[in-house]
């Protein structure tokens, strides 16, 4: 499903996540195109910010906000951070590879993939479930 929206209005997005049923949603798209601002629109009253050097953030409790930008895949796992995707609530993840989808199928976690494309003033939100 494609969805094309403002970074202000992402309420459709937001919807096609709780509607999937998935509870790791994997982020990707180049720098700037509004990974974090999703996360920040889905957390609603929480305060979110990139966790770009701390890796994770939580925000309520049940948001989980991971970026793998600076640290990859391998320091995920080295960390032991896959098994908090095993809490309650929602896992977004930011700069996931193909690794990481490799080991979330060969774990048993399913996953919603969204593809954030820029395009002018508005971006292009595809939806893939896993």
């Amino acid at each position: 499903m494609k969805i094309e929206a403002d970074l202000h209005n992402l309420d459709e997005v937001i919807a096609c996540i709780k509607r999937s049923g998935k509870k790791i949603v994997l982020l990707q798209g180049t720098l700037g195109s509004g990974k974090t601002t999703l996360v920040k629109a889905f957390a609603k009253k929480e305060p979110v910010t990139s966790p770009t050097f701390s890796i994770q953030q939580i925000y309520g409790g049940d948001i989980y906000h991971y970026d793998l930008y600076n640290a990859g895949f391998e320091k995920f796992l080295e960390l032991g951070l896959f098994e908090e995707l095993e809490k309650p609530g929602y896992h977004f993840i930011e700069w996931a590879d193909e690794n990481m989808e490799e080991f979330l199928r060969q774990s048993g976690f399913s996953y919603l993939k969204i593809l954030i494309t820029p395009q002018k003033e508005k971006r292009v939100y595809e939806c893939i479930l896993s």
